[in-house]
């Protein structure tokens, strides 16, 4: 009998950085964004999603909100979010079952022709940076 995995054995992670700093907390306990990303596909692309790291799994959803939380629509619009599912296995070291998952993000804001889906990783690091379509919240 064979059994097999549905995680694969390679990462198809394309934009993890262990070298990336922790994110700074701003005083409405968001992260402090800076830049802009260049990449079209940052967030937008399971293979490049935002990698937001965090220490413990008590509350996974923390970074994700300190992050989304910092964003606004393309003007500057207040946006809402929801998560809408969680997929897309990959290997980690960082979790004790070796494996991650991405969370899924519907992203809304008044005049928005259609939601936009953001992929977020807790379990690796990377910069942080707006996605392209969005803005840093003021």
């Amino acid at each position: 009998m064979f059994f097999s995995s549905c995680i694969s054995t390679r990462s198809t992670l394309k934009n993890v950085d262990d070298n990336a700093p922790i994110p700074k907390l701003s005083a409405n306990n968001t992260f402090i964004i800076t830049e802009y990303s260049k990449d079209k596909r940052y967030g937008y692309n399971k293979d490049y999603p935002v990698n937001i790291f965090f220490y413990n799994t008590n509350n996974e959803q923390l970074n994700e909100e300190r992050f989304l939380n910092a964003l606004a629509g393309p003007k500057g619009e207040k946006i809402t979010y929801k998560k809408v599912e969680t997929c897309c296995p990959f290997p980690s070291k960082r979790t004790a079952m070796g494996a991650g998952f991405l969370n899924v993000y519907e992203i809304n804001w008044e005049g928005q022709k259609k939601p936009v889906i953001l992929y977020v990783n807790i379990y690796e690091k990377g910069y942080l940076k707006c996605p392209m379509g969005l803005s840093i919240k003021k």
